[in-house]
């Protein structure tokens, strides 16, 4: 098959036949694909309307949650399900255009990109509520990750289906899908311009607290790939520099001591913050043992991502 689209949902009902009719008359004599519709629990008749388009139309998929888990556990399960050479997402809200399809599927196949990242440079959003949050986070984002994409959040995207089958995205980590392809080993990341459409039914069903978890999810995603096989690297470097500052604070206060019998170690200030830096030091050595324990008895302490094998 050469094209999976993934589109998961929530309370769509009324922009899903016409999403679906725009996909169809992009794909029907271009590609072999399917429409992978995920409803995240969805309060509206959404599902009723998947399971009419299926019947209508044979490439359309339908997944059900029993209830709502979120666009990462949405994009996760429609992942899973993709038998595509090329996935493609996009929201359902009729923001993102179908009409972006044959240009990103050139950009995988044959520029041969393994993920590339829709663009809204001209937007239709609040400019106080969404534009100014969104190219903070951006800029934040591309700091830390040092991946050069102006719209980390763009739903529109395209990956090779090795991408897709390689990575897990959960929690809110959908905003860094980018991120997680660059820690499995998916090096070529590309961006394209793509037009951003006004809503046209129905509400956002993103608030302001999308900002507050995506940093903090941000922080995750940068621990885990960087020490998930290492953690005692990163506990066991912080606690031996406050180990370290704790015991020569501990050792200047002894020698001060000996040599002044008049000088109160207890009374100084500088005893309180050597024993409090001992403490942190010790505490951190031991999340070091105990991660380490965790990883080396984890299920996929050894699971790792092969390019190829020879003679094998």
């Amino acid at each position: 098959m050469d094209l999976s689209i993934v589109v998961p949902l929530f309370n769509e009902e009324e922009s899903l036949p016409e999403l679906c009719a725009w996909i169809r008359r992009v794909c029907a004599h271009q590609y072999s694909y399917e429409v992978i519709l995920v409803d995240d629990g969805s309060t509206d008749d959404s599902w009723e309307v998947v399971q009419r388009l299926r019947v209508e139309d044979a490439a359309v998929k339908g997944i059900r949650f029993q209830r709502n888990y979120g666009k990462s556990a949405a994009l996760n399960e429609g992942f899973k399900a993709a038998q595509g050479d090329v996935v493609i997402t996009m929201d359902a809200d009729l923001q993102d255009s179908p009409d972006e399809i044959p240009a990103l599927y050139y950009m995988i196949m044959v520029e041969r990109y393994d993920l590339v990242s829709g663009w809204k440079k001209k937007r239709y959003d609040n400019t106080l509520t969404k534009n100014i949050p969104s190219k903070f986070f951006n800029a934040v984002t591309r700091k830390v990750s040092k991946i050069h994409l102006h719209d980390f959040n763009c739903g529109l995207k395209a990956y090779r289906k090795k991408v897709v089958k390689s990575i897990e995205v959960y929690g809110e980590m959908h905003r860094y899908i980018p991120v997680l392809a660059k820690w499995a080993g998916f090096r070529k990341i590309g961006e394209k311009v793509v037009e951003h459409r006004a809503r046209k039914y129905g509400i956002t069903k993103f608030g302001w607290e999308r900002f507050v978890n995506g940093f903090l999810d941000l922080l995750s995603i940068t621990f885990v790939g960087k020490f998930s096989k290492r953690p005692m690297h990163f506990f066991g470097l912080w606690g031996t520099l406050f180990f370290l500052v704790g015991f020569f604070s501990a050792l200047y206060l002894i020698i001060a001591k000996i040599f002044n019998d008049e000088v109160w170690v207890t009374n100084r200030p500088a005893f309180y913050l050597a024993l409090t830096s001992l403490v942190i030091g010790m505490q951190l050595f031991l999340a070091g043992f105990i991660s380490e324990l965790v990883t080396r008895n984890a299920p996929g302490r050894n699971t790792y991502l092969i390019e190829e094998k020879t003679g094998l």
